[in-house]
Parts: structure tokens; C-alpha cells; sequence
């Protein structure tokens, strides 16, 4: 009770400060006042992105610095680290259990997809361990939660509503068909083109709300799946840089990652949303107008 109450505290805290600053940089101008509301933004961004963040910087520092003859395993280390991180942002109270259980959720579900795609060719982890199961480093989980971190985080950070929201049945409908695609396109026509069609005309009409400081803003849901999709591209090209995981093109070589695969992220991304989208339903669904 004591670290929650702390915790609170330091949130009162930083609230006061932030009315304080903007009611002083409201008499600046609206430009000012635009610069601080992107400042803001920024650093909600920045707070959303906490986990993923550590976790991209940590596939970085381990591929720089990490001793190759050590006796622990370059992923074994990752793994026991990332399980260190997300214990460490429990207890300092920068992350809620309900975003830890999402966390949780996102890493069964990665790992189950890495199990088949690494099986069948899709991309290969080169390096040893002995935390993994199969051809699966444990810390592959990490990478899709970092993906539903963020998402949580976000939605509280920004207080995200929608309107024009689809029903529950076509958006889980949506979700289980792009999963099973990710399995079935290696043995039938990959479905992805009619994937992205039903994903436009399903989410054509949402819009999320979303506040920086005071006020909702608002923009189009797909476009916000865009741009989710293109920064974990840009950060799946720093984890096979750092050699996490490679694409079979990349095994002699570094290379880009395929504009392409910006397609499948943005398709699995869809997927983490509507994860965290249905728990906010079971809340009770105040999160919809």
C-alpha cells in the first residue's frame, strides 16, 4: 500500500506541474502552446513505448557488448533481463498488473506463432540457449508483447475512445481469420489482399479519440495502424541488425527488412489491438461512444 501510495503521489505530482507549465505557455501563443502539446505528446509517446524502448535497447547493448564466451547465453541473457525489466516496472509502479497480464497474453500468443515459423523456414534465431523451446529463444515472446505494451499504455496514457467502432463479432471474426492466415498461407493462397480489403471496410468509419493534456483529438483508426505498423518495421530492421533473428536473406549479410513485411506487421498489429481492445470490452465497454 505504501508503493501505491507513493506512486500516486508522484502522479499528483507531475500533474500539477504540467497545469502549471501550460497555463504559463498558454500565454505565450498558440504556437507555443502547439509546441508544448507536441512536447507532451512526445513524451506520452516516449512512456507508451517504455518496454519496446528497453527491449530494443537491450537487443542493441547485447549484440555490442556482451562477451561471446560467456558463460550465459547471449538470448538467455535477453530473456532474463526482459523478465527482470518487467518485474522492475511492476514494483516502481511504472507499469499496471492488468498491463503485465496483457504482456503475459501477447507473449503465449508470439511464442506459439515463432514455434511454427521458425519450424517452417520463416526466419531462424543463429545463436544458442538453453531457455528456448525448439528452434524459439524465450525472449521472441518479449518482442509481440512489447507490441501489446505498448498498445495498453497508450490507451490509458491518451485516454483512447472511438466512435464508429465495429462489433465485437466481425472484429474477433477479423482477428482470427488474419492469425490463422500467418499458418495457412504456407499450405493454401495467402489471403492477405482480402485481409486488407475487410480491414478497411470493417474499420472505415472508426475514429479514436485520443488527449494529449485536456482536450480529444481525433484521427482515423487506420491510419494510427499504419503508423503503429511502420515503427515496429523500423524496429524489427534494429533487431536483425543486432542479429536477434534473421530472415534467410540476411544470413550472409545484413540487409533491410522488406517494405513488404510493413504488410504483416501491420496485420499482426491488428491482431494485438483487438487482444487489448476485447480486455477493455470485458471492462465494460465505457471506452466506446
Amino acid at each position: 500500500m505504501e508503493a501505491i501510495g507513493g506512486v500516486w503521489s508522484r502522479r499528483r505530482g507531475w500533474r500539477a506541474l504540467e497545469r502549471w507549465v501550460g497555463q504559463r505557455v498558454s500565454r505565450r501563443g498558440p504556437t507555443a502552446t502547439f509546441a508544448y502539446e507536441f512536447l507532451c505528446f512526445g513524451v506520452k509517446q516516449a512512456s507508451a513505448c517504455l518496454f519496446g524502448g528497453l527491449m530494443v535497447a537491450l537487443l542493441l547493448a547485447s549484440w555490442r557488448w556482451y562477451p561471446p564466451d560467456a558463460p550465459l547465453a547471449r538470448y538467455d541473457f535477453i530473456t532474463l533481463t526482459a523478465v527482470g525489466i518487467q518485474l522492475a516496472l511492476l514494483a516502481s509502479g511504472l507499469e499496471s498488473p492488468r498491463e503485465a497480464r496483457v504482456i503475459a497474453l501477447f507473449h503465449v500468443v508470439g511464442t506459439l506463432m515463432e514455434l511454427f515459423k521458425t519450424a517452417v523456414g520463416s526466419w531462424t534465431y543463429p545463436e544458442p540457449s538453453l531457455l528456448r523451446l525448439g528452434g524459439v529463444p524465450l525472449f521472441s515472446g518479449f518482442m509481440y508483447a512489447s507490441v501489446g505494451s505498448y498498445i495498453a499504455r497508450a490507451w490509458r496514457l491518451f485516454d483512447f475512445r472511438f466512435t464508429g467502432h465495429p462489433g465485437f463479432a466481425p472484429t474477433l471474426g477479423l482477428t482470427l481469420a488474419i492469425y490463422l492466415n500467418f499458418f495457412t498461407h504456407h499450405y493454401l493462397p495467402d489471403a492477405r489482399v482480402l485481409l486488407f480489403a475487410a480491414l478497411a471496410w470493417l474499420f472505415r468509419h472508426t475514429w479514436v479519440h485520443y488527449r494529449i493534456r485536456r482536450v480529444h483529438r481525433r484521427m482515423p483508426l487506420l491510419l494510427g495502424f499504419v503508423l503503429v505498423a511502420l515503427f515496429i518495421w523500423m524496429a524489427e530492421n534494429v533487431g536483425t541488425f543486432s542479429r536477434a533473428w534473421l530472415y534467410p536473406p540476411q544470413r550472409h549479410g545484413w540487409s533491410m527488412v522488406p517494405v513488404s513485411k510493413l504488410g504483416s506487421w501491420l496485420l499482426l498489429m491488428v491482431i494485438s489491438y483487438v487482444m487489448v481492445w476485447a480486455l477493455h470490452q470485458r471492462k465494460g465497454g465505457a471506452d466506446q461512444d
